[in-house]
């Protein structure tokens, strides 16, 4: 192969370290599979393009005999409600409540800037191309199909959110979608979230905040950003039950059936109470979760994927006076 500065110059600029690539075909006596991804980590003074694949395999590719174009990744936020606790000292340092106080929107509004400040601090250098996805099983689907998981703060409608930034290599389907959730929960509650709690903000009001990204509180809730501000009647992903069996099932809005869960216990009461948990902490109304079921099994243009028809029956449903 002939060296030629110029077009290798130009392939490092098309081509700059941390680029997602898709492999079409590959001249090789034992190629990467087709449609197979992978990261660019160098390009060689030779013009090859050093990949990473996905499958774990590390090979270099041939402008001119290996095929492969850029993979354009996917963002996709995820929206939760943040609260936030102050403590106040005073001039001698000394704390003046014996509890942290918890402030309003407006009040937690005001440290947006510092809270994204000190998360950012947060991340790791080994973080830097793929966040908390490098946590994460790089074998299983979501670590396959998700490039990047990462958390900031946004304000929308007067409030403050911490948002889940995830950079997705491929669509996900319904069970996938519902495995990532679980997985930024877990981040938010006991991961990533927990220990930026506990670190607390130094604020220069003479006092530390303390910035939750996960609450206990039933009000709690985690949505995509449509969801959460721009609704449909019918929600991304929900979980619900096969009334035969009690099996939890995942169902994705648009698509006909079902996918397993991994949160199948093998007992239908726990499988509901699972459900139920999960959907509450979505936003997702039994309505709605009726409809989702619906859609699912006679078309999401029929009146079965309509949560108001189920909403009615809830409202007129008899109700017990003692």
């Amino acid at each position: 192969m002939t060296f030629d500065k110029v077009k290798v110059d130009a392939l490092r600029k098309q081509y700059p370290p941390g680029t997602r690539i898709k492999l079409e075909h590959m001249d090789d006596p034992y190629p990467v599979e087709p449609g197979t991804g992978g990261t660019v980590r160098f390009i060689d003074d030779l013009g090859q393009v050093g990949v990473d694949f996905d499958n774990g395999r590390s090979l270099s590719l041939i402008p001119g005999e290996d095929s492969f174009s850029i993979q354009h990744l996917q963002n996709l936020n995820f929206y939760m409600p943040m609260t936030v606790n102050a403590e106040w000292v005073d001039e001698w340092g000394d704390y003046i409540n014996d509890e942290p106080e918890k402030l309003t929107d407006q009040e937690s509004i005001g440290y947006a800037d510092a809270i994204r400040d000190a998360i950012l601090k947060e991340r790791m250098p080994e973080e830097s191309e793929r966040g908390l996805m490098i946590y994460c099983d790089k074998d299983d689907s979501i670590g396959v199909k998700v490039q990047s998981l990462r958390f900031d703060v946004d304000v929308r409608q007067g409030k403050l959110w911490g948002v889940a930034e995830c950079e997705l290599r491929e669509p996900l389907n319904a069970s996938e979608m519902s495995n990532l959730i679980d997985a930024i929960v877990g981040q938010a509650s006991d991961g990533f979230g927990e220990g930026f709690e506990q670190r607390g903000v130094k604020i220069p009001d003479n006092g530390m905040i303390y910035a939750s990204l996960w609450s206990a509180d039933k009000t709690w809730t985690i949505q995509t950003e449509q969801e959460r501000f721009s609704p449909s009647e019918l929600p991304e992903v929900c979980l619900s039950t096969l009334p035969s069996t009690g099996e939890i099932i995942c169902i994705k809005r648009g698509e006909s059936g079902y996918y397993p869960s991994e949160w199948e216990t093998g007992n239908a009461e726990k499988n509901r109470q699972i459900v139920d948990y999960h959907n509450q902490r979505r936003g997702i109304t039994p309505a709605q979760e009726e409809a989702m079921v619906g859609g699912s099994m006679f078309g999401w243009d029929t009146p079965a994927a309509d949560p108001s028809r189920y909403e009615k029956l809830e409202t007129t449903a008899p109700s017990m006076s003692l």
